[in-house]
């Protein structure tokens, strides 16, 4: 699922070069796309983009006369640009599931494999618009002190907290295990253990792995609007997400993994854990007393 920095990746990248810029057209290619009834996207036509917003981890496009377009990518959701033209109908049929035709090219809602999440969703007014807001607060200008106060709100794990849209905004599965190695925390820790010097740790991580991760973005694509498979959960350069096995880039022990669902942490025991294994919810349960303890 893109996060906070590819979210605000594609946010400045739609502002860019679309904002002035008049939506001539919404065409809708699968039949759950669209998410609301009122206004009809009839309503959209014509008028001009003013703004572009991050809101957790949706994308708002700011109408002219108070509409908004709110886009949730979801786990594969994807935008793609064409410059100039009209909607393809071909690339409609196959990949996407909206195109949003403008005066200078046409966005592109896309959405890989079977399970169709991504949304589209049209409303009128700040008031509605709120109404869709997770609630979760900025990590990028809040205070350590907002941070710890909302941290410590609910008992979690604080992995489960940093990915929390309730409690923060936009960090999700890859980024909170990068946030948690660098920080040099286990990620089943509960959050009411956290001292205070760990949540100064671990705010200041959270803001400083998150700007890099944005500027590094930003540089990357600053000449070309990126692809489907560009925005990825799984990045060569990450330390322990999606690195299960491989040496971890500080002490060079073989990063672990906690699986459950369809999703899984990446972690260091080592650095993180003191070199105990976290008990994996499937291997642990299957080997019970064999289930390895430490490294």
């Amino acid at each position: 699922m893109p996060e906070l920095p590819d979210v605000e990746l594609y946010r400045s990248l739609i502002a860019e070069r679309l904002v002035g810029k008049r939506l001539l057209r919404l065409r809708f290619f699968t039949p759950f796309v669209l998410r609301s009834v009122d206004p009809s996207p009839a309503t959209f036509e014509s008028l001009e983009l003013l703004e572009v917003r991050r809101l957790g981890k949706r994308i708002v496009l700011g109408m002219q006369g108070g509409f908004f377009l709110i886009v949730h990518l979801m786990v594969a959701g994807r935008f793609r640009w064409q410059e100039g033209g009209s909607a393809d109908v071909k690339l409609g049929g196959k990949i996407a599931s909206a195109a949003m035709e403008f005066e200078n090219g046409v966005l592109y809602l896309t959405e890989a494999g079977s399970k169709k999440r991504a949304s589209i969703t049209l409303v009128r007014g700040e008031e509605a618009l709120a109404a869709l807001d997770p609630g979760g607060i900025d990590v990028m200008t809040c205070t350590v002190e907002e941070f710890g106060k909302m941290l410590k709100s609910e008992s979690h794990t604080v992995k489960d907290a940093l990915t929390n849209p309730h409690l923060f905004s936009g960090i999700g599965n890859a980024y909170s295990d990068e946030i948690l190695h660098s920080a040099k925390l286990s990620p089943m820790k509960r959050t009411g253990s956290l001292t205070s010097d760990e949540v100064a740790t671990l705010h200041a991580v959270v803001q400083d792995t998150t700007l890099l991760w944005t500027e590094k973005l930003k540089k990357q694509f600053a000449k070309k609007f990126p692809g489907a498979g560009d925005i990825t959960a799984f990045r060569p350069e990450f330390a322990v997400h999606g690195k299960y096995g491989q040496p971890c880039p500080v002490c060079g022990k073989p990063v672990q993994r906690i699986r459950y669902a369809d999703n899984e942490t990446n972690y260091c025991a080592e650095c993180q854990n003191g070199g105990r294994i976290l008990a994996d919810r499937a291997m642990s349960r299957l080997l019970k007393d064999d289930f390895p303890r430490t490294l």
